[in-house]
């Protein structure tokens, strides 16, 4: 997740969306299990039952339930026949170079929401000036309650999905690169080119990452992150061929 940012004017994107199948996705959840919850609830009731759901990234941190969401969505998708992905965002990237490496990253994961997600599962952070040991002991604790299976999955969590012309990475991607020639900086991350210039190859992006106050598809771009933690608003998408069209809970 990042702020609102102001966008330049740029050449005008003209390629029709064109996905091979109709397929949800749902922008960035920050442990708000409850607001997932009303999500699929409408989704059982929408004439799509067999389109899959495909999950934008930036599932822990900042929101209060990130423990129940991470194990809501592991057991999801497990048993979801393929009809369910989740992608990486930047904050399950932080949380695993926490956990591989508490003393060189836990402070920076904290300040970014770290503390939420520790919280969730009954443990409490570590001060700035705590020792190597500190850190250590944190992670042990917290890899303790995830549990070797969950942690593996967030480990394999794809960078993106892409069905026609329509691909969903969290942070968008570089318009001057081919999808399968970026790696975590651009699509985890971010650039602001993202913003500032047109993709020549026809793709859509379906992102999230940084927060929309009245998202829309435009411009070769299909934004999804409302900040669900902190304004109360969850956005998904049903992306159909010639159409985008917007659910908020």
């Amino acid at each position: 997740m990042r702020l609102f940012r102001s966008r330049k004017p740029q050449a005008v994107f003209d390629a029709p969306i064109a996905p091979e199948e109709p397929f949800y996705a749902v922008g960035d959840l920050h442990g708000c299990d409850e607001l997932f919850l009303k999500l699929l609830h409408r989704l059982h009731e929408e004439a799509h039952p067999t389109a899959r759901l495909i999950c934008v990234g930036d599932y822990v941190d900042r929101g209060d339930d990130s423990a129940g969401l991470l194990a809501r969505l592991h057991r999801m998708q497990t048993g979801s026949e393929g009809l369910m992905v989740c992608l990486m965002g930047n904050h399950e990237r932080m949380l695993l170079d926490f956990l591989e490496d508490p003393a060189a990253h836990g402070f920076r994961w904290q300040r970014n929401g770290g503390l939420q997600t520790l919280a969730s599962y009954g443990l409490r952070g570590v001060p700035e000036s705590g020792s190597n040991d500190d850190w250590a002991g944190l992670r042990d604790k917290l890899a303790r309650k995830m549990g070797p299976g969950l942690i593996g999955w967030l480990q394999d969590l794809p960078l993106y999905w892409q069905t026609g012309n329509v691909v969903v990475a969290h942070a968008g991607a570089e318009p001057d690169l081919p999808i399968e020639e970026q790696g975590e900086r651009e699509l985890l991350w971010g650039r602001s080119a993202f913003f500032e210039k047109t993709r020549g190859d026809g793709l859509w992006v379906v992102h999230g990452h940084v927060i929309t106050r009245d998202p829309k598809a435009e411009q070769g771009r299909i934004p999804l992150d409302t900040g669900a933690y902190a304004t109360g608003r969850l956005t998904a998408a049903l992306i159909e061929p010639q159409s985008a069209r917007y659910l908020e809970f």
